[in-house]
């Protein structure tokens, strides 16, 4: 059995999210974090902050529906660690995230799902959240091989630490994958320990 979890290219359109220190809190708020799974947090990411801009929120916006890679400012994800947050934008259904710079423990917790957060300058930012505002359909093409992002005819360089863009181009982001794809080496493993066999 293999497991292909490269991830290489990510296509799709954008959405937006402009402002600064966005914690994880805002992305999906405490009283959500009882839950015993994760199923049905994507209906909750923003909960607090789409009731209050009452349907004007881009997690709202007809527009934006569909959309994939969520394009962010700075320290997008801090505060505490939950792993909730990545996880709620990703039943969402955020596959990529580009922002001007990421909490560290939420993008850990995004490379756990396979969910790069690339960085780039604050001017491509505002530059690439202006385009998707004016063009919502405009498509986007982010390369983890070459590090480029291309939104429309324009392409941009972004940054990615070379551990983790390894990680995510070669498939080995996903512990669980790996396991399963060397199943026979694990049962043989499992077989030779004496107390599997009871």
């Amino acid at each position: 059995m293999t497991v292909n979890s490269q991830i290489q290219l990510l296509s799709g359109r954008g959405i937006p999210l402009v402002g600064d220190d966005i914690d994880t809190d805002r992305i999906i708020p405490a009283r959500f974090l009882r839950c015993v799974t994760f199923e049905g947090l994507g209906e909750q990411v923003f909960a607090d902050d789409r009731a209050q801009l009452n349907g004007g929120h881009p997690f709202d916006l007809p527009q934006f529906q569909g959309a994939t890679l969520l394009v962010v400012n700075s320290n997008f994800g801090c505060g505490s660690s939950r792993e909730h947050a990545p996880q709620a934008l990703a039943r969402w259904g955020i596959r990529g995230m580009i922002g001007v710079s990421f909490a560290e423990i939420f993008a850990g917790n995004c490379l756990a799902l396979g969910i790069p957060c690339v960085t780039a300058d604050p001017e491509v930012i505002t530059r690439i959240q202006d385009t998707v505002s004016r063009d919502p359909q405009i498509l986007l093409h982010l390369d983890l091989t070459r590090l480029i992002l291309q939104v429309g005819e324009e392409c941009y360089g972004v940054r990615l630490a070379p551990e983790v863009q390894q990680m995510l181009v070669s498939g080995m982001w996903d512990a669980c994958g790996q396991l399963v794809s060397q199943l026979g080496a694990v049962r043989q493993v499992a077989a030779a320990l004496p107390y599997t066999s009871w």
